[in-house]
């Protein structure tokens, strides 16, 4: 079997990479949402696997993994890692799973992710009301995840929550970067306060909180909220579109606390995590298959982890179904250190009707079932898919 083809298009907002066969197979793979740049990012990759055997997906990935880097530049290397695996799955008739070492686990946790109620506001009743919403969906999460700190317009939200001046203005705070007054670190505890009153320990609560704390603050923070006993705060000093990894700073602050400390969504490849890991700079590792390199890659910095007593929780927001199907399989065979992912959801809705092999319904009692199917268990319908095409990307199903 050879690589004959490799394309991309956009499907909404998500670029999905098709790798054609002169088998007739097929291999489909989506990155994160909103990165329409990875468009000719991916097509560059086209004529270094073009002719090569898909099903030897190492060989293939030797010739470009060169190329990728720290998010988003990493992305299109992930996607087209993915893809190959869907190929080698359907050529040999097993579930993805299989090939990558078998699974541990029939159904897989997921946390809320992609699936959330809106926020209304910034006040500890907000965050409780909106907590509660959370649990009460249908999909019976057992892990809620909320966004507090620089991460999710808190820092514009709340009066002089810092000290400094925004400098993203009109986005969400992920890149703000300061010192925290004591309002606002007073106020962080008061919302943590009250959203586990509603969860109480019917549900675990992590928080998703920058980056762009100082280790002082992140250390106060951190001792202050001790008492809750929160899976993990998560990306407070570097993390989601920072360049670096900051180990040694996040090492500190891990051992100067019992509130587990988590990063990594960023990272490319297993290289850049070995700091973090080696060092047991953090309690939680959140590796993105569709950033870090893709499957196998994501499955080695797992094992890795779990030889150094760390957890993994990987990253997943904005992959869309393709990636919820490829995280579905990879984690199934994730060792004992895994405890859930980030459940993405299909946006616009549409990509419910031209996805198929989904479960009905995709998550229940907070867990996703592992398919049996070939590949990566569904696959795009393209006779529905078309229409929701741009004129340019018009072939992408040729």
């Amino acid at each position: 079997m050879k690589i004959t083809d490799l394309k991309c298009a956009m499907l909404g907002s998500s670029p999905v990479v098709r790798i054609v066969t002169d088998a007739g197979i097929d291999g489909y793979a989506q990155a994160e949402s909103w990165k329409p740049f990875l468009k000719p990012q991916v097509l560059q990759l086209r004529d270094k696997i073009v002719g090569l055997d898909p099903t030897d997906v190492e060989r293939v990935m030797l010739h470009i993994r060169h190329l990728g880097g720290f998010k988003p530049w990493g992305a299109a290397v992930s996607v087209v890692e993915i893809a190959l695996w869907d190929i080698a799955g359907k050529a040999a008739g097993i579930p993805v799973y299989k090939l990558l070492g078998g699974k541990q686990r029939d159904r897989v946790r997921v946390y809320n992710g992609g699936r959330r109620e809106p926020m209304t506001g910034f006040s500890p009743e907000d965050y409780a009301r909106n907590t509660a919403a959370m649990l009460a969906l249908v999909e019976g999460f057992t892990i809620v995840k909320q966004p507090i700190g620089f991460h999710g317009r808190m820092e514009a939200g709340v009066a002089d929550f810092f000290y400094g001046d925004r400098v993203f203005s009109g986005q969400h705070g992920t890149h703000e970067r300061g010192v925290l007054t004591e309002r606002g670190l007073a106020h962080m505890a008061d919302c943590v306060q009250a959203m586990k009153e509603v969860t109480g320990d019917r549900a675990g609560l992590a928080l998703d909180c920058g980056p762009g704390w100082t280790v002082g603050d992140a250390t106060r923070f951190a001792r202050a909220v001790e008492q809750h006993n929160l899976l993990w705060l998560e990306d407070l000093l570097s993390g989601d579109y920072v360049p670096y990894v900051d180990a040694d700073l996040y090492a500190g602050l891990t051992r100067s606390t019992t509130t587990p400390i988590h990063t990594g969504e960023q990272i490319y490849l297993r290289q850049n995590f070995k700091p973090l890991i080696e060092s047991r700079a953090v309690d939680v590792i959140g590796p993105d298959p569709c950033d870090v390199g893709g499957l196998a890659e994501l499955k080695w910095i797992a094992e890795y982890a779990d030889l150094h007593g760390i957890q993994i929780a990987p990253h997943g927001i904005a992959n869309g179904l393709l990636g919820l199907a490829a995280l579905v399989q990879v984690c199934a065979t994730l060792p004992r250190n895994f405890i859930a992912f980030e459940y993405p959801v299909g946006e616009p809705d549409w990509w419910y009707d031209i996805v198929d092999g989904l479960p009905n319904p995709v998550v229940r009692d907070g867990h996703v079932g592992v398919p049996d199917t070939p590949g990566l268990g569904v696959t795009i319908n393209p006779a529905k898919a078309r229409k929701y095409l741009s004129p340019e990307d018009s072939s992408f199903f040729d």
